[in-house]
């Protein structure tokens, strides 16, 4: 009798903690998973940041601006372009401390030119070198700057970033298995006993795993619920 009493209080601790494990795990899999949705996130917005300027010839006429602003609008990588006078490029200047460059030279070195925003998908570096060379291509375009090191880097370092969540949170995901299977492989084995009864009057084998299915969907709510209190704490 207390050698059963003892094996039923194991039983029940070996349960409770295996829910708290599973919660835990399951609170660290969802802050992962919400890193993860953070950091793509993060990398459209910085993606969207990113700014290509088409510097334009001197002399180019009204009519040029604006074909040059269709052609640019039809570019795959492109998702707005703004047309930037050399008047408010130099006032720009002026406005974050550059100085007045005009009245040490007597005249605004600045061309005209547009200021682009890229797509989502614009700022990778093969997309903006076939960019480039396009544009370099269009009559009325003397230059394309953009901050290289800064595109290429956007790519690779985002994408390291991702993976490294994502083989974490896989991990995470494969041990709360692991460990709601061992929860119930030692609840089985506690009750083997029963089972061998169960079976000798003829028990169905899906009356027999009905229970311990319950018990471990009851598991599995348990520990969600534990987790979401945790990850609503947290964010």
């Amino acid at each position: 009798m207390n050698q059963n009493k003892r094996l039923k209080r194991k039983v029940r601790n070996s349960y409770i903690i295996s829910t708290v494990s599973i919660a835990l795990v399951l609170f660290l899999l969802g802050s992962v998973s919400y890193l993860i949705f953070s950091a793509l996130d993060i990398t459209e917005r910085i993606k969207r940041d990113v700014s290509v300027y088409v510097m334009l010839a001197d002399g180019t006429t009204a009519d040029q601006q604006a074909q040059l602003l269709g052609m640019l609008m039809e570019e795959e990588a492109v998702s707005d372009a703004v047309f930037v006078p050399k008047e408010e490029a130099a006032a720009q200047f002026r406005s974050e401390g550059g100085g007045d460059f005009e009245e040490f030279l007597g005249f605004n070195p600045l061309p005209d030119s547009f200021e682009v925003k890229l797509s989502a998908a614009g700022p990778d570096l093969e997309k903006m070198q076939a960019f480039e060379k396009a544009a370099l291509g269009w009559d009325g375009v003397e230059e394309v700057v953009y901050q290289r090191g800064v595109v290429e880097n956007i790519g690779r370092n985002i994408n390291s970033f991702n993976l490294v969540l994502l083989v974490f949170g896989g991990s995470l995901l494969v041990i709360s298995l692991i460990l709601l299977n061992n929860t119930i492989r030692v609840s089985i084995y506690s009750k083997r006993y029963v089972i061998s009864t169960m079976k000798l009057v003829g028990a169905t084998r899906g009356f027999i795993l009905r229970p311990f299915a319950a018990s471990a969907v009851m598991q599995g709510i348990w520990s969600a619920l534990i987790a979401g209190i945790l990850f609503v704490g947290l964010l």
